[in-house]
């Protein structure tokens, strides 16, 4: 927060540790309205990247609109339960000029969780008289797009670690028969990285890591006793995933076969490299690079219409059916609000056909 001294803004130590975990008094003076909270928010709370903290920022202030517009106030005083359930209403019904609804209700439930999040922080500041007021409200179900819908299948999963294990003895060879035809084993193109992408794709599945943090792992980070990856993650957080015995050791192949010829070309930390032949990067791969391994396994694998993000979902699956903890797969996916680790013990549409079909 701030106080005010000789006419300026200085800062004060309301939160002198991040998120808020150390808290001491607010200041004896300051204008408690929405509006400086907000602000305050942002400056001490916040932690996301610019384009994410602009979407923050719009919510909060749909909010606040709404607030002036029923209340003729923007003090904080007039947020009280039965104001955000009026205000989660309105998200729901706002017609537009032409009619039809204004919010869909993916917005409608980022704008809510955005909204939960900083009523949170700020009820532990200065709680509100009636409690929090975004406690009790709930997300809505959103129709068939769901997440879940799309994460790999354990099928699916298996086909494309088995075909991630085919691209040592076979990936980026010729595919010119006549030109070599009786040969035993057909040439690799320069520069391809079998071990590199096999690890890649095994990073993805076997972490459940968004693709750009796998261009940002750096090789330092790789705890192969407790079996742990530790990445910059959104926002600039930095996470830590825990890694399958299987996928720690196909990292740990790459570290051993490919990894050291490449670090010599170029002077990067990151733990996928480029291969050395390759011009105009840095040395890390890029996201591009990430989905064109992805896709070539995916062929191989004969596997359609899933992303290297259907691995994160997937992983949520998984923990949520083996563990029924909301916060375990929070845990491992990193997610700083816990509505969107329980989507994942939601049933799937095929999952409920299936016991429908079988009473």
């Amino acid at each position: 927060m701030v106080n005010r001294q000789n006419g300026g803004l200085i800062p004060s130590q309301i939160v002198a540790g991040k998120n808020s975990r150390d808290l001491v008094a607010l200041p004896a003076e300051f204008p408690d309205t929405l509006v400086w909270w907000n602000e305050q928010y942002f400056r001490f709370e916040v932690t996301t990247s610019a384009s994410s903290q602009k979407i923050q920022w719009r919510d909060l202030a749909l909010f606040n609109e709404f607030v002036l517009r029923e209340e003729k106030t923007g003090r904080r005083s007039a947020w009280s339960p039965r104001l955000s359930r009026a205000f989660q209403d309105y998200l729901r019904s706002a017609p537009t000029e032409q009619g039809g609804r204004r919010w869909a209700d993916r917005t409608a439930n980022r704008v809510l969780a955005h909204l939960k999040t900083f009523a949170k922080w700020v009820h532990k500041l200065a709680p509100f008289p009636l409690g929090d007021p975004m406690a009790k409200i709930r997300l809505q179900a959103v129709g068939t797009g769901l997440e879940i819908e799309r994460a790999l299948t354990p099928g699916e999963r298996r086909k494309l670690l088995d075909a991630a294990d085919l691209l040592v003895q076979t990936g980026g060879r010729s595919r010119d028969r006549n030109r070599y035809r009786g040969v035993a084993e057909r040439p690799r193109r320069q520069g391809y990285r079998p071990w590199r992408n096999r690890a890649v794709i095994y990073c993805l599945i076997e972490t459940g890591m968004r693709r750009a943090a796998v261009t940002r792992l750096q090789a330092a980070d790789v705890d192969l006793q407790k079996k742990i990856v530790t990445v910059e993650e959104k926002g600039g957080v930095r996470h830590a995933y825990q890694i399958s015995r299987e996928g720690l050791q196909a990292v740990g192949d790459y570290l051993a076969q490919e990894r050291p010829a490449d670090s010599m070309c170029w002077n990067s930390p990151a733990l996928f490299l480029a291969s050395s032949n390759v011009r105009n990067t840095s040395g890390s791969l890029s996201v591009r690079a990430i989905n064109l391994i992805w896709d070539e396994v995916c062929r191989l694998a004969g596997v359609e219409g899933k992303t290297p993000h259907s691995a994160r979902h997937a992983m949520g699956r998984h923990i949520m059916e083996r563990t029924g903890n909301v916060a375990a797969v929070q845990r491992q996916l990193g997610h700083r609000n816990a509505t969107y680790s329980m989507q994942y013990a939601r049933i799937t549409a095929d999952e409920l056909r299936d016991v429908l079909d079988n009473r």
